[in-house]
């Protein structure tokens, strides 16, 4: 299934990176990554788990500092950023964890609640309910609404984990392996979320994956990571048209052995 088609802004770049490197000991995980995250703009890093995918969103989040590079997001140099106005940029990016990161003691109404309630002080009551039942609706499960987590599945789940992210209507998404631990039917479903919350929402988006059906189903634009570095760009047609023996392993292990 191919992505649907949106506008994006090249003129206007979200998130732009230069030379980033990240090592861990006598692990180099990032050699030197370049990357710009246009308005608007699905973007999917494609690489096998380990080979530092999480590593780049959470550095992007300022959850992990760089060891060199530039990182600037909407305007701000991430590493450069005290603890208050990091709280300020994260207001403006949503986080989308590969477990949901739901609290099992809340039903979901206070799940999606407790966002509001601490970062935005000044809302009524009515505000409140009415922004936790618009992104409910948003992902078709408004019906769960005072149910607990432990009685959802685990797509459910997810789109309850994409709502509460979505709550403080941030500019841009970051999705850690959207798919991951799904079943193919809810995997197509989550995919199709996350294409419905870019044109509903104008979210630019970052979608950390190995899932080669998402990828081809969410991203206007794929990298793939090799190695620390961004060895292929572009289109899924043009990422994987290549003699690239560690390419074509992947995309085989995606397709002809699950």
């Amino acid at each position: 299934m191919q992505k649907p088609k949106v506008h994006i802004d090249k003129d206007k770049v979200v998130i732009h990176i230069r030379n980033l490197v990240k090592s861990f000991g006598d692990l180099h995980v990032l050699r030197g990554i370049d990357l710009d995250l246009y308005n608007r703009e699905n973007l999917v890093v494609l690489g096998r788990s380990g080979t530092g995918k999480s590593v780049l969103i959470k550095i992007i989040s300022g959850l992990l500092k760089p060891d060199s590079g530039l990182v600037n997001v909407l305007g701000e140099e991430v590493p450069l950023l005290n603890t208050r106005d990091l709280d300020k940029l994260r207001l403006k990016i949503g986080f989308s964890f590969q477990n949901s990161a739901l609290y099992d003691s809340m039903t979901i109404r206070k799940n999606l609640e407790f966002p509001l309630v601490r970062n935005l002080r000044n809302l009524t009551r009515k505000e409140i309910n009415r922004s936790v039942e618009q992104v409910l609706d948003a992902v078709g499960l408004l019906h769960t609404i005072n149910q607990m987590p432990a009685e959802l599945s685990g797509g459910q789940r997810k789109r309850v984990g994409i709502a509460r992210t979505l709550i403080l209507r941030p500019e841009i998404m970051l999705y850690d392996e959207p798919t991951a631990g799904l079943d193919p039917i809810t995997c197509i479903d989550i995919n199709n979320l996350i294409n419905e919350v870019q044109q509903r929402y104008n979210t630019s988006s970052i979608i950390i994956t190995h899932d080669l059906a998402c990828a081809k189903q969410t991203g206007d634009r794929i990298v793939m990571l090799l190695d620390g570095q961004f060895k292929r760009q572009g289109s899924f047609e043009e990422v994987f048209d290549t003699d690239d023996e560690r390419v074509k392993t992947f995309y085989d292990y995606n397709f002809l052995n699950q």
